[in-house]
């Protein structure tokens, strides 16, 4: 059943907003409610809610600080992110847009995302590109915007039925006319949004902030932009939400410093720890080795550091751990890995970083898994009954053999172009398919070798099946591991 939302403006009522089948019906935004009804029977009417809608893009924002500490909604139904400083600790931008439309898509919401140099360009290839994800490149806004419609401007309608009058129906359109009679006969808005669009003209984010962060702030008379200044100044912020944290009996798991200058944008700094932690001196030299990507423009005039994720942390006894570890030993030496683990997990991004724990199976490839490097160990240990390759390839290679069957290790085999003679072999190691995962391996097997060639390199293949019976498996090899 096609479905609408109706809102009232003065003494009309009219649809705006509408799902998928009622733009099939031919239905469209403005359009009004009793000609909407008229035009398709049974269509559902609902009325619109724009102040409950604000509120949950408010919360959405929130939920949005997860990947940046500068987010804000842009009405009436989207959210803006400042990624500059952030997008490598989600794996880059594409990365980071397929997250985000992959996170929509599981709670059923239907999204669509871009990234630009400005708020304005992004706001308009998210929703007029035509594509689920879109990523304008640097300097390549004005060539990117130019064929698509004028709305992407956000642009009053009043402004937007004059300029196609005048038979402006593009973003080119507008851009390749002169300024001043446009200013002069409609006003500055719309070169004010060409300008935002293209870089001309600086557009603030005014970031939306969770009332239950730990949060302290600092202004200042006179703008300040040395680095050694930023610095100094970040060890006081510091210094105060450490004290805030206490107060709270909680730890840092993630902070936010944000930089507001004089031109009204924002510039942000993130970081992450492994555990909870209120270690002042830790936290200050994890964000002081950020400060260098921080461009402070003309000054910066307030700044802000808050803790966007917190986790419970009891009292701790500085004193009395220095002495019973000594620096060394088992607490000194969780200390230094989770120090060094926080470092490089800012610098490359906290999903490069992970060990591996071992599964129960015995099925090669699945008897790995990645798990944070701190997560506790469950006690769950490797069947050391044969021995493993110290490199487990991520996909076994097909590898081109000459073998005796069914029991026989090969004679020699090539992989990657290279013929290889086997001097010696041990084997086979049969591993049976997990019958209760999935039905196709009721009858699968591998039989696993380890061969060594005449260059004394070691090599894990396996024969895909028994060597007798065709539904145990291709009887091809397969090249999995390398030894040593």
């Amino acid at each position: 059943m096609p479905l609408v939302l109706v809102g009232r403006s003065g003494n009309r009522r009219s649809v705006v907003a509408l799902d998928a089948l009622a733009q099939q019906a031919g239905l469209h935004i403005g359009m009004p409610a009793a000609k909407a009804q008229a035009l398709v029977p049974g269509l559902a009417v609902l009325e619109a809610d724009p102040v409950g809608d604000a509120d949950a893009f408010d919360r959405l924002a929130i939920w949005a600080l997860r990947f940046s500490p500068v987010v804000a909604a842009d009405p009436p139904d989207g959210l803006v992110i400042e990624v500059t400083g952030t997008d490598h600790l989600h794996g880059g931008e594409e990365e980071l847009l397929r997250g985000l439309v992959d996170r929509f898509a599981s709670s059923g919401l239907e999204a669509r995302a871009a990234v630009a140099d400005t708020w304005g360009a992004a706001h308009a290839a998210a929703r007029y590109a035509g594509a689920s994800m879109a990523i304008v490149a640097p300097g390549e806004a004005e060539p990117a915007l130019a064929h698509l419609p004028l709305a992407a401007l956000r642009l009053d309608d009043a402004l937007l039925m004059d300029l196609r009058v005048l038979g402006m129906a593009t973003v080119g359109d507008a851009a390749d006319q002169p300024r001043a009679p446009l200013t002069l006969r409609f006003g500055p808005q719309l070169a004010r949004r060409l300008d935002q669009a293209f870089g001309v003209l600086p557009e603030p984010i005014d970031p939306v902030r969770s009332p239950d962060l730990v949060e302290v702030r600092r202004v200042f008379a006179e703008p300040i932009g040395a680095p050694e200044t930023l610095r100094r100044y970040t060890g006081k912020l510091v210094d105060a939400l450490v004290e805030a944290l206490e107060r709270r009996h909680v730890g840092a798991r993630r902070l936010d410093l944000l930089f507001g200058r004089v031109d009204n944008r924002w510039e942000a700094v993130r970081i992450g720890t492994s555990r909870p932690d209120r270690d002042a001196k830790r936290l200050t030299r994890l964000l002081c080795d950020r400060i260098e990507s921080v461009d402070p423009g003309f000054g910066v005039e307030v700044m802000t550091l808050a803790a966007t994720m917190i986790d419970p942390l009891g009292a701790t006894q500085m004193a009395a751990s220095l002495i019973e570890g000594d620096g060394e030993g088992e607490n000194g030496a969780a200390a230094d890995i989770a120090d060094l683990i926080d470092v490089l997990a800012n610098r490359v991004g906290e999903r490069r970083l992970y060990r591996f724990a071992p599964v129960a199976s015995d099925v090669p490839e699945r008897s790995v898994k990645r798990v944070e490097p701190l997560s506790l160990d469950d006690g769950a240990s490797w069947d050391d009954h044969w021995p493993r390759p110290a490199r487990l390839l991520p996909c076994p290679e097909v590898i081109d053999t000459v073998a005796l069957l069914p029991d026989h290790p090969p004679v020699s085999f090539t992989w990657r172009g290279s013929r290889r003679r086997v001097r010696r072999a041990d084997g086979p190691e049969r591993v049976f398919g997990e019958w209760w995962k999935r039905e196709a391996e009721l009858a699968t097997v591998r039989d696993y070798f380890r061969v060594e060639d005449e260059g004394g390199e070691r090599y894990w293949i396996y024969r895909s099946g028994d060597g007798e019976h065709a539904e145990t498996g291709s009887h091809r090899w397969f090249l999995h591991g390398i030894f040593g």
